[in-house]
C-alpha cells in the first residue's frame, strides 16, 4: 500500500480519531468493569489481528513471531501493559486525565533513550520535559483529595512508561542491526493482556450490549488503527507522527464531553494545555531544524 505524504497525514488523523473513541465508549458500558473490560477488548483485538495480519503480511507473520527473539517479546510485554493499564485507568478516572497523562510518552522515551542508549537530549526537549512535568503535577495537585481519581491517573502513568520502554527496546534493537516487526508485537501484547487479565475478570458480568461495544473497540479502536499507524510511520517523519498523535488527546476529551457529558475539570484543562503546548512546541522546533 503506497501512500503520498498528504494521504498519510489524513490517514494518521483518522487513526487518532479511532484511537480516541475508547473513552466515550467505556462510559456506555452497562456492567463490564475494570479487568473484564481489558480482557474482552484484548480478546477481540487478538481475533481481529488473526484475520488482518495474514491478509496483510501473509502466513509468514506467524513465523516472524516465533523467530522474533527477545526484543519482539519485550515489545509485546510493553504492549500488554499499555493495553491493560489504559482500560483499567479509564474505569477509575476521567478520560481527560488518562489521555493527558499518556501524552507525555515521547518525553519519557527521550529520557529512557538517554539513560539506556546514550541518546543526546536537546535543550528544547529538556525544557519540554520540565514544562510537561509541571503540567502533570498541576493535574495531580487538583486530585490529592480524590483518591480514586489520583489512583486512576497513577495507573494511566504506566501507559507512557510502557510506551517509552517499548520504543527504547525498538531503538536499541535497530542500533544492533535487528528490526522489530511492530505489528506482530501488537498481537503478542494483546495475547499476553488477555491471558493475564482473564482470571482477574471472572466471574464475567458483561452484557451482550457491553460485548458488542468491546468487540467494536478491539477491531476499530485498536487492531485496525494500529495497522494503519504502521503504514503511516513508513511515510511520515517521527516529529510529524508525534504531533499528529496529540490529536488523540483533543479528540478523546471532546468525544467524552459531547458523547458522555464528561466535562474536564479546570486543573485538567490547565495542566493538559501546558503538557500539549510543551510537546507541540518541542516537536515543531525539531521538525523545523531537520527540514
Amino acid at each position: 500500500m503506497k501512500l503520498t505524504h498528504s494521504r498519510a497525514v489524513a490517514l494518521m488523523v483518522l487513526v487518532t480519531l479511532m484511537w480516541s473513541t475508547a473513552g466515550v465508549v467505556t462510559r456506555h458500558f452497562e456492567s463490564a468493569r475494570s479487568f473484564e473490560v481489558t480482557f474482552w477488548r484484548s480478546f477481540f483485538t487478538v481475533l481481529s489481528l488473526l484475520v488482518i495480519l495474514p491478509i496483510w503480511q501473509g502466513r509468514v507473520v506467524f513465523s516472524r513471531i516465533r523467530s522474533g527473539g527477545g526484543a519482539l517479546w519485550l515489545s509485546g510485554v510493553c504492549w500488554s501493559v499499555m493495553f491493560t493499564a489504559f482500560m483499567v485507568a479509564l474505569t477509575m478516572t476521567s478520560v481527560a486525565n488518562v489521555l493527558v497523562t499518556m501524552s507525555i510518552g515521547p518525553l519519557l522515551t527521550a529520557l529512557l533513550a538517554r539513560v539506556f542508549i546514550g541518546h543526546r537530549i536537546a535543550s528544547r526537549t529538556w525544557l519540554a520535559i520540565a514544562l510537561a512535568g509541571a503540567g502533570i503535577a498541576w493535574m495531580y495537585a487538583g486530585q490529592m483529595n480524590l483518591s480514586g481519581q489520583l489512583a486512576g491517573t497513577l495507573v494511566a502513568l504506566l501507559v507512557p512508561l510502557a510506551a517509552a520502554s517499548h520504543w527504547t527496546v525498538v531503538q536499541y534493537s535497530r542500533q544492533h542491526g535487528k528490526n522489530v516487526d511492530l505489528v506482530p508485537a501488537v498481537l503478542v501484547g494483546a495475547v499476553i493482556s488477555a491471558v493475564v487479565t482473564l482470571p482477574l475478570s471472572l466471574p464475567f458480568s458483561a452484557t451482550p450490549h457491553d460485548l458488542g461495544l468491546l468487540a467494536a473497540l478491539g477491531l476499530f479502536q485498536l487492531a485496525i488503527p494500529c495497522v494503519l499507524s504502521v503504514l503511516c510511520a513508513g511515510v511520515l517523519k517521527a516529529p510529524e507522527v508525534s504531533l499528529l498523535g496529540l490529536l488523540e488527546v483533543i479528540f478523546g476529551i471532546l468525544l467524552a464531553w459531547a458523547g458522555a457529558g464528561e466535562a474536564p475539570g479546570a486543573n485538567v484543562l490547565a495542566g493538559g494545555a501546558l503538557v500539549i503546548a510543551a510537546l507541540g512546541l518541542n516537536e515543531l522546533i525539531g521538525w523545523r531544524q531537520k527540514s
